[in-house]
Parts: structure tokens; sequence; C-alpha cells
């Protein structure tokens, strides 16, 4: 009640105006007593006063009308500015989405790229032969390497399959893989031996879109596409020595960059590796990293050679008769016992994988339903009595040795060992490097 009385008796500008008005007027009314000249100047004093009064009120309702257009502009500008954050936040998170929908896309492309290559990996697996998940034999020598195989299958620890040359070391690395909680996906073969030594890098690990000269496209590496399952190092100790660091912490950490990128990747991968060298004495010469060996030596196979089992051959010899009986479309029912023998008692410098060649050709060249072997087979592989037969690899490298000696270690050039052996210079020094050999001091 008192603010209403207060608010009642507050006088505003207006008022005052008024009040002053009312005063000039009973003034006015007052100077029409005066003489005629006084009265005259009175006057127009008072008209002026009233004009200013005018004026003021005029100017009084000017500044009320400004200052409601300038808080309408105020609230204007300020729904304005509401409303373009409101669509700056709008086309923010329209970016987002678009960048989220385009790695998406990216992943999504990936991972289609990842389950091709799989599938080439899977049909190329198929087209192996279910025979190759299986290993013929019944010998107290391949008994203990499929004791081997049970045990260590179901883990996920590093297998490192060492034998010689054509013993079934990729067919074993199948039939651990086959046998794992990985079976699933596809396993990845990796001939390290194969592959040139400036590419086996952006094979194993994958490459960015520019990482080198010809790189035009990102790619996967073998070890990102089996990523879940199993990767076979097949020949590792032909791998060069600045790759096996890259490798050792794979298997330590499980993870690596593309060529070209500074992004580590993740992987989960079982690796399995095998060799026909003897890779403790690679170790001592210092052609392979000791940790590394180490690191893959964790669950050792031996595969012994074809010599050493002999009992197992006629197994061999009968499923390799009715492999290539289909494939070639020929009957050979039968198998002489002298065979047979011949068969035992040859060394087999090539093992299982010789033998299938041998029996490969002899039912091609056979002509009836009984098998024959070739004379040549007969003379040029029988056992010679006193000698010791040495392996390719070893007569080989003597040759170059000899020729290298011959030349005064002389690579190339006219009178350089690459020409007379009829060698690349590079491919010459590539073969020094596999064998160790170095100009003597």
């Amino acid at each position: 009640m008192t603010e209403q009385k207060e608010r009642r008796f507050t006088i505003t500008p207006a008022d005052q105006l008024r009040q002053r008005a009312e005063l000039l007027l009973q003034e006015k009314q007052a100077l029409r007593r005066l003489p005629r000249t006084e009265v005259d100047s009175q006057r127009l004093l008072h008209e002026l006063e009233v004009h200013q009064i005018e004026l003021e009120m005029q100017n009084l309702e000017l500044k009320q009308a400004w200052e409601e257009l300038e808080g309408d502009i105020k609230e204007r500008t300020r729904e304005l500015h509401n409303a373009n954050r409101q669509l700056t936040l709008e086309i923010e998170e329209r970016k987002q989405r678009e960048t989220a929908l385009q790695n998406a896309y990216a992943e999504i492309k990936a991972l289609t790229n990842r389950l091709h290559l799989e599938n080439i990996e899977l049909q190329k697996e198929v087209m192996r032969g279910g025979a190759f998940t299986e290993i013929i034999g019944q010998s107290k020598a391949i008994a203990r390497v499929f004791h081997q195989i049970e045990q260590v299958a179901p883990q996920n620890a590093t297998v490192l399959l060492l034998g010689e040359t054509g013993t079934g070391k990729g067919l074993i690395a199948r039939a651990i893989h086959h046998r794992s909680a990985r079976k699933g996906r596809a396993m990845i073969t990796v001939n390290c031996a194969a592959l040139p030594v400036n590419l086996i890098e952006s094979e194993l690990f994958g490459r960015e879109k520019g990482a080198f000269t010809g790189a035009a496209a990102r790619q996967m590496g073998r070890f990102e596409l089996a990523d879940g399952g199993t990767i076979f190092l097949d020949e590792i100790g032909e791998m060069p020595q600045e790759l096996q660091v890259k490798l050792l912490r794979v298997i330590q950490d499980g993870e690596f960059e593309r060529l070209g990128s500074p992004q580590s990747i993740k992987v989960d991968v079982r690796i399995i590796a095998a060799s026909n060298r003897n890779l403790l004495q690679e170790v001592h010469a210092g052609r392979f990293r000791e940790d590394l060996f180490y690191r893959l030596n964790v669950f050792p196979i031996i595969i012994p050679p074809l010599r050493q089992r002999s009992d197992d051959i006629p197994l061999l010899v009968y499923s390799f008769v009715d492999k290539f009986n289909k494939k070639i479309g020929r009957n050979i029912t039968t198998i002489s016992k002298e065979i047979l023998h011949l068969f035992q008692q040859y060394p087999w410098p090539g093992n299982v994988r010789e033998l299938e060649s041998v029996i490969e050709r002899a039912i091609i060249t056979s002509p009836g339903t009984t098998l024959k072997v070739s004379d040549q087979f007969d003379t040029g592989h029988k056992p010679t009595t006193g000698r010791q037969i040495k392996k390719l690899a070893d007569l080989e490298c003597d040759h170059i040795v000899s020729v290298l000696q011959q030349t005064g270690w002389r690579v190339e050039g006219e009178k350089g060992a690459a020409v007379l052996l009829g060698l690349n210079p590079s491919t010459l020094r590539a073969r020094m490097r596999k064998y160790g050999l170095s100009r003597p001091s």
C-alpha cells in the first residue's frame, strides 16, 4: 500500500512540463493587465519558453522511442546470435556425422578388401586338396611329430618347424592351424625366400599410398590380413636382418606400422615359422638375430627326412599313385616289390616332394597298369657307396667360392665371377650374403 502511494505521488518529467505550462499560462493572463509595450515583450518571452517546453517534450518522446527501439534491436540481435550459434552447432554436428560416415565407409571398404583377400587364401587352401590336411605315415618318427602337433595346436604358442627341403613343413603348419581355435580364419602363407628384398617389408606389413615410387594405392600387409588367424613364415632364415627387428616387435607387442605411416596397427596373429637351415648356426655366424631365434623357438618341431622314415614310403607311394591316377586319368594298379625296395633304399635328398615328382613322372611314362620307373631314375638316383652326398645348396656354395677364388674375388667386370657364372652382379652378391661368403682379409 505504501509503495502504491509512493508511485502515485512520484512526479515524472512530463508532469513537471505540464506544471510549467500551467504557470506560464497564469503568467500570460497576468501580463494582459500590464502596459502594451511591456506586455508584448513579456508575451514573446513566454512564447519562447512554451516553444522550448514543447521541444523538450518532443525530445523526451524521441528519447523514449529510441530506448524502445534500442531494446528491440538488442533483443533481435540476441535472437540472431542464438540462432547463429545453433546453426553453427548443427553444421559442426553434420560435419562430425559426415566424418563418421566416411570413416565407417573406409572401414567397411578395408574389411571388404580383407574378406576378399581372405577368400582368395581360403580358395588356395581348398585348391591344395583335402589330403594336405593330414600327413601320411605310421612310422615312429612321424608319430612323434603327430604327438607334438596335438600338443601345440590348441595353444597360441609360436611354433618353429625345422627340417630339410621337401619334408612337408607347410603341411605340418596347415595341420596345426586346422586343429587350432583359429581354424575359422585363413592361414596366410609367406615364402620369405621368394619375395624380393625391396618388397618384402611392404608385403609383410603393408604400405600407404605414395610410400615409395609405384605405390599408387594403400595395400594391406600379410600380418594385417592374418589378424585373428595364423601366418606361416616359410624359409624364415632368408629374411633380411633389418626386417628381423620389425618381426621381433610384432611377436613381442603384436603391433607394427605400415610402410609410410607413423600409426601403429595392433594385430592378434599366431606365428608359425619354418626353415631348412640350422638357425642356431646362422645365429653364431651373425646372419640371424639371437633374440628373434629364441622368440621363434618356443615350440620347435623337427620334421624327420624321408630316409629316416622309410617304413612310410610304401604308404606314400600308394597315396601318390592314387592321386595321379585321378589327376592324369591313368589306371596304375600294380607296384612291384622291387620298386618299393628301391625306393626304401634310396636316400631321397629331395624328401617327400622328390618322391611325389618321381611317382607322377613314372605314371606318365608307364605304358600299362604296372608302375615302371625309368632307367634314368635308376642310374641317376642310386646312392653311391663310400661317398657323402652333398646338398645342392652346398654344391652351389662350393662352386661360387671356386669361381671367386679364380677371379681373385672380383665380382663385376668382364673377368669377374658374375660373368663366368652367368649371373647378374647383384644376384651373385645376394648369393654370397646367403652363404655368408666374404673376401678373405
